[in-house]
């Protein structure tokens, strides 16, 4: 009988399948809990190790999501266009649009001090143009109680909110109510959510080794950081209970070249662009 295990964007072999489905045993409930306890510090842990070296600037931004510089042209408000990005770390998508000269007021938040503190010490950093913060998203209001003031407005919207390989870290049961947060401060005319992240059965779903699988697609690395494996159904029902319109969601496939190892792996992320509802 021929066995189909896969989606759209990848379809797996027999030794692949056999992997997935052999790798049934969880981490027990004590090790769960003490991961999500110390989930920040494990992020913590992860930049004093790494600081700014671990990731690239996200060059292809503005290629991937050309509402950026669409609405840049055409808005016709005097007020200045909002963006916000959620788990910000060291400033790798912020950075890019800084140099681009992209009329947006750029705010920036993350729950990991040390990355906020990596990030306001980078000598590209203006604080005129970039408002950094510490927050939470899964906590009740998260974002808007951390917001700072914007000329005196403490409860003002933005018209983009990224979340760029943010969300995979976070537990699954906490993912609603930090899409939540993110569906409550975008402006209620058109805000959009531009999201990347990891895509289910990307290459890297398929190098965990037995003992590191934490619940269906929910994984531990090594460092105690975790990561979840997206498929579009998922997302898409998330997104649906946030108040948040799906306008675009696909599989994005990208091959990466590991010299070290002289491999050429396909990578796998989930890409969309979502609308807040309007009421």
């Amino acid at each position: 009988m021929e066995r189909i295990f896969g989606h759209s964007a990848r379809q797996l072999t027999d030794e692949e399948i056999d992997k997935l489905t052999s790798d049934t045993e969880l981490i027990c409930d004590f090790r769960r809990r003490k991961l999500e306890k110390d989930c920040r510090k494990n992020w913590d842990l992860f930049y004093k190790r790494n600081e700014d070296r671990f990731f690239r600037d996200r060059n292809w931004t503005t290629r991937e999501f050309q509402e950026l510089l669409e609405q840049s042209i055409e808005t016709n408000d005097d007020r200045q266009l909002r963006l916000l990005e959620v788990g910000c770390g060291v400033g790798n998508f912020i950075w890019p649009l800084l140099e681009s000269g992209l009329p947006f007021r750029f705010y920036a938040c993350d729950f990991s001090p040390r990355a906020i503190e990596l990030f306001r010490k980078n000598e590209r950093f203006d604080p005129k143009r970039c408002h950094l913060f510490q927050a939470d998203i899964t906590e009740t209001n998260g974002i808007r109680l951390n917001l700072p003031s914007d000329n005196g407005d403490v409860d003002f919207k933005f018209d983009f909110v990224a979340l760029i390989f943010v969300l995979s870290s976070i537990h699954p049961d906490k993912m609603p109510l930090a899409l939540q947060n993110i569906s409550d401060v975008l402006e209620e005319d058109g805000g959009m959510l531009i999201f990347r992240d990891y895509g289910l059965y990307d290459h890297s779903m398929l190098r965990y080794s037995n003992g590191h699988k934490l619940s269906e697609n929910f994984y531990v690395r090594q460092d105690g950081t975790r990561t979840y494996y997206f498929s579009i159904d998922v997302m898409t029902k998330l997104a649906n209970e946030s108040g948040l319109e799906v306008i675009q969601l696909d599989y994005v496939q990208r091959e990466t070249i590991n010299r070290k190892e002289n491999l050429c792996v396909p990578r796998i992320f989930l890409q969309g662009k979502f609308r807040k509802k309007r009421k």
